[in-house]
């Protein structure tokens, strides 16, 4: 056996295992070992979550116990909201008014011919005594002084063949000084006449201060040639205070026979009180 062999088993000898006492050698030349016994300290099982048979189950206690954190949101985005596209408004441009219509140039209308005339055969009569102040269709305008307006009526009913008269108006112009009787003449009997209203106008002075029948504001009367102008004057005379020179019944119709007061349809009458 060589050295080295020897030298091994030598170096094998001497090591002891771990958990073993050396021990002396045997006078005898064997080697013997003791074993030493180790003790290890047994583990306990671990708790059952299960309880044992015939105890109660205990709650957990809130106080004791810990809940987990839960996950915050994730923080809004502090997007700035979408804004609205700018609407450009286009300057305003001036607005061009076009210019008025013109209004069509009436034609002035030949006069019709038989009023025409009618008023010519009143002019050839009495020249500038009478003024024809219009002619149109059924209508004749004629203004006579009031020395002149009862020859004017005469011609009118027996020369023209005008019958009768429709109505008479008072018309008061205080700027003129002036109070105006107007009579409305018409025919019954001439067929050609029946559409037809003649006008026949005079003026007479206008009192400042009217005494109804002992002042100034004198007409003729036209009752002996129309005999419907009776009521009609007696009117005109208390309205407006105009006395009807010739007339048979010049009393007051509508007014009481104590009236004191201005004729009521002139423009300067006012009511007490008001």
């Amino acid at each position: 056996m060589s050295s080295d062999s020897k030298r091994s088993k030598e170096i094998k000898s001497k090591t002891t295992p771990a958990g073993t006492t050396p021990t002396k050698p045997d006078p005898t030349g064997a080697a013997t070992t003791t074993t030493t016994p180790t003790t290890t300290t047994p583990t306990p099982p671990p708790a059952s979550k299960t309880p044992a048979a015939g105890t109660t189950p205990t709650k957990p206690d809130p106080s004791t116990t810990t809940t987990p954190p839960r996950p915050r949101p994730p923080p809004a985005s502090k997007t700035p909201p979408p804004q609205r596209p700018v609407r450009r408004v286009p300057p305003k441009r001036p607005v061009r008014r076009a210019p008025p219509p013109r209004r069509p140039v009436k034609k002035e209308e030949p006069p019709p011919e038989f009023e025409t005339s009618i008023s010519t055969k009143i002019t050839e009569k009495f020249g500038q005594k009478v003024t024809v102040t219009f002619v149109k269709k059924d209508r004749v305008g004629i203004s006579a002084s009031k020395e002149d307006v009862h020859q004017v009526a005469e011609f009118i009913r027996d020369q023209l063949n005008y019958d009768h008269v429709e109505s008479v108006s008072g018309v008061d112009y205080p700027q003129d000084k002036q109070i105006e009787v107007v009579y409305h003449i018409g025919s019954y009997t001439d067929p050609n006449l029946a559409r037809q209203i003649l006008v026949l106008s005079t003026r007479a002075q206008r009192e400042l201060e009217p005494i109804p029948g002992n002042d100034a504001t004198r007409v003729p009367s036209l009752r002996d040639i129309f005999y419907s102008v009776e009521f009609h004057e007696r009117e005109i005379f208390e309205m407006f205070g105009v006395y009807f020179e010739g007339h048979p019944d010049n009393r007051r119709l509508l007014l009481p026979e104590d009236w004191a007061d201005l004729p009521p349809l002139r423009k300067d009458f006012a009511i007490k009180g008001r």
